[in-house]
């Protein structure tokens, strides 16, 4: 018996392992093509410009700091300090407006219950499915009659009115799920609507609200149709903007700066989602119901 089963388990033995080597090799080879991109930037920044599309080499055989060094002197005699700064206020609004209206918003439609709210839902949900450009024209021509184009306030305006139906669908849904225990303890205790979400609902519901938190800022510091359409002025142009300046400019593509401010410009996205991402996968129970 013991001599009949023992090439079967080593059979099942080897197949297990041949499996995992295959599966190991896999996984290595949709990693190199997944990094490869980030490996070609990061070298392509210590090329010169003229070896950036001549040259095939993935990393450079001497690397040179003048691309970085070259940032310091700005664009057309703008600083691109200014392009950050841009981008943070952008980005900084932007995440202040989602989370603020989109957790009131979701509150009312998850923890109130008033005449019309299935349907009022539905239609927000049913604004998912409305293309962006559809909008564009009649919101632009609606900001150039209030004078507002050239300036921030249009495209953060919506942020404010809890206009981002996706992020307000995911604090509903989060908030559903919420004990109704503690909503009732609260109104119990003389809470209000106001003080039940600000007490209870919002600091339970941290995990979507730093999930929508993270999203936002990097959709909005990565816009570029937002503020191509809407500024103007080329020392309120935020980083995507400012990255175009590099190939206008004289008429001549300075590949080597527009790759290093690429470069640089990830610095801020990738600081924000480390600083926020362990709060990502905290749950329920973590985040609201101890003490």
């Amino acid at each position: 018996m013991t001599s009949a089963t023992t090439p079967v388990v080593r059979s099942a033995k080897q197949r297990r392992r041949t499996g995992s080597i295959a599966w190991h090799v896999g996984a290595l080879l949709v990693l190199a093509v997944v990094l490869y991109p980030v490996i070609w930037v990061v070298g392509a920044s210590f090329k010169p410009s003229k070896d950036i599309i001549a040259s095939l080499d993935l990393l450079p055989t001497e690397p040179v700091w003048a691309n970085f060094s070259g940032l310091a002197d700005g664009i057309s005699g703008i600083s691109i300090s200014s392009f950050f700064w841009n981008s943070l206020m952008y980005a900084g609004l932007a995440v202040i407006g989602v989370v603020v209206s989109s957790s009131l918003t979701a509150y009312a439609f998850a923890k109130i219950g008033f005449a019309g709210r299935n349907l009022l839902f539905t239609l927000m949900i049913g604004t998912l499915l409305l293309p962006y450009h559809v909008l564009l024209i009649p919101q632009y021509v609606l900001f150039r009659n209030l004078e507002l184009v050239d300036t921030l306030v249009p495209l953060v305006a919506g942020k404010f009115l809890a206009t981002e139906a996706f992020f307000v669908f995911l604090m509903v849904q989060f908030m559903r799920g919420l004990p109704r225990e503690l909503d009732e303890a609260a109104k119990l205790d003389g809470c209000g609507h106001f003080r039940t979400y600000w007490s209870i609902v919002l600091p339970l519901s941290r995990p979507a609200i730093i999930t929508s938190a993270i999203f936002t800022f990097i959709n909005a510091w990565n816009d570029f149709m937002g503020p191509l359409i809407y500024l103007n002025t080329p020392e309120k142009y935020t980083v995507s903007l400012g990255l175009m300046m590099f190939r206008d400019q004289e008429g001549i593509s300075n590949y080597g700066s527009m790759i290093a401010m690429s470069l640089v410009a990830l610095v801020p996205v990738i600081a924000f989602f480390m600083a926020f991402q362990r709060y990502l996968i905290d749950g329920m129970a973590t985040s609201g119901l101890k003490g």
